[in-house]
């Protein structure tokens, strides 16, 4: 199996959550269809107390799992060479997870077009979060 991409991509969760307070509108703009429902549940799980006995709210975990995402997108496109745009958008890229709790990409549109064209045949994703930041890696291979 040969690599054919690496990418990596690094948010800072506070920097979100202004936006958040305000509007769901970046959410919107970087969530698909059925992340966006995913995120939506979240505003129903505030009050949780968090690892260190702090009240998680909705905000923050929206926060979080938003974070996580757009870190991954960057990263599944950073990857691949193109970047948002060129025919590229947020929601042909979705975050899913198997049963195990592993996360994956679906991609569809350009963004599939782009992985055949460059021979893809597996893309492999690591997301992780830990106080102020998340991060995502995606390594994509062909052969």
């Amino acid at each position: 199996m040969a690599i054919v991409g690496i990418g990596t991509d690094i948010v800072e969760i506070v920097r979100l959550e202004s936006s958040l307070e305000k509007s769901d509108s970046l959410a919107k703009r970087v969530l698909n269809e059925t992340e966006f429902r995913d995120f939506m549940q979240l505003s129903k799980l505030s009050g949780v107390l968090t690892r260190d006995n702090q009240v998680n709210t909705s905000v923050a975990k929206q926060c979080r799992f938003l974070a996580k995402r757009f870190a991954a997108k960057e990263a599944a496109v950073k990857a691949i060479g193109n970047g948002i745009g060129n025919g590229v958008s947020w929601h042909q890229i979705e975050v899913a997870h198997y049963e195990t709790g592993q996360p994956f990409l679906k991609v569809t549109g350009r963004l599939k077009e782009l992985f055949e064209e460059k021979g893809v045949t597996g893309a492999h994703l690591s997301i992780s979060d830990e106080q102020n930041y998340a991060v995502a890696t995606v390594i994509l291979e062909a052969g």
